[in-house]
């Protein structure tokens, strides 16, 4: 999860536009098929108190929810998803990128042990690496490069390789038309995923952006506008499109970097979104985290103003998390409480 939200200036100006319109926001849930994978729930199980895998998938499947991130090849989680349908983005772990980046028989041996071996679980997508930083960069595409051969080379070429960036692996996000690659690696990554057909994973906080922009005394990104409510436009003079959520010019600043690395046919999975209900910090509220998870499903099944089409986006996350490490917003980001009761009101 992003703790702080690079840019804080481009952020800021996200939220401040003239009042021009209020906008009816997109997309309802009735609105498109079933088969419009569009909506999925992050599982993380930094906590003590957790229920069961077997618990939780059968939570998941109860209430419709037909995707999960995990953040390591966790054995019990995929035993209890085998033959549950539920589409998968899976982590090779951090920890792991160094040795998958210079060992393809290393990258063989994890497609067998943590693939191959759970032959009923719908693997969707594998991370390489979630929001890598410093010189660990360097392992990224290395390491993409040999977990996506060894599923080719295992007949799974279907299953996607990709990485998950925080939002300041990208600069100049406002304009969203101004978006492009902060770092020289990641265009080499966006390359390699146009050659193979998979997205790019980024996580996407409004939160983050909205919080930074309060504490630091700016107070130019407008509550609603971070929340999916109406009555905030800002217009991009640079690509001649209408925002009325932050969460849309973020990602369509994602978008306009891809196409500025040459890489416009790359698609944008939010590996990544949600809001905390609690936790001392400025706008963590269970009004605000209802208002913006529910708005944030509503939403994304209608796209963006520069891809109008399903957005596949996972909210972080299902249960809140009393291990997670740092501020105590990051225990609060839950959907539902260690018992399965919702935080807050939800429908998917």
């Amino acid at each position: 999860m992003v703790l702080s939200v690079a840019n804080k200036a481009d952020m800021a100006k996200m939220g401040f536009a003239p009042m021009l319109s209020v906008a009816v926001l997109l997309g309802t849930l009735a609105a498109f098929p079933a088969a419009v994978h569009s909506i999925g729930v992050c599982y993380g199980v930094v906590a003590n108190n957790l229920p069961g895998p077997s618990e939780v998938v059968q939570l998941y499947r109860s209430k419709g929810i037909d995707s999960m991130r995990i953040y390591f090849a966790d054995a019990a989680a995929l035993n209890a998803l085998s033959g549950s349908n539920i589409g998968l983005i899976m982590d090779v772990g951090n920890g792991n990128l160094s040795s998958l980046a210079s060992s393809p028989s290393a990258a063989a041996g994890w497609v067998r042990d943590n693939i191959q071996a759970y032959p009923g679980v719908s693997f969707r997508y594998i991370a390489v690496g979630n929001e890598v930083q410093g010189s660990d960069t360097a392992n990224i595409l290395p390491a993409m490069r040999n977990v996506n051969s060894a599923l080719v080379a295992a007949g799974l070429g279907n299953i996607k390789v990709s990485t998950s960036v925080r939002f300041d692996a990208f600069a100049d996000t406002f304009p969203p038309s101004s978006g492009r690659f902060r770092d020289d690696y990641m265009t080499p990554i966006a390359r390699f995923l146009a050659t193979t057909g998979a997205p790019l994973l980024a996580n996407v906080y409004p939160y983050f952006a909205y919080k930074d922009d309060q504490e630091s005394g700016q107070k130019n990104i407008m509550l609603n506008y971070a929340t999916f409510q109406p009555g905030t436009t800002v217009v991009d003079n640079g690509n001649r499109l209408t925002y009325t959520c932050l969460f849309d010019a973020m990602v369509d600043s994602i978008y306009a970097a891809l196409e500025k690395a040459g890489t416009p046919s790359v698609s944008v999975v939010v590996s990544e979104s949600g809001w905390p209900s609690a936790g001392g910090k400025v706008g963590a509220s269970v009004n605000n985290a209802q208002t913006y998870n529910q708005g944030l499903i509503n939403h994304v099944r209608g796209g963006t103003p520069k891809k109008r089409r399903a957005l596949e986006t996972y909210i972080f996350a299902m249960f809140d998390e009393n291990g997670k490490p740092g501020d105590e917003i990051e225990k609060h980001f839950g959907l539902f409480n260690p018992n399965k009761s919702p935080s807050y009101s939800i429908s998917f």
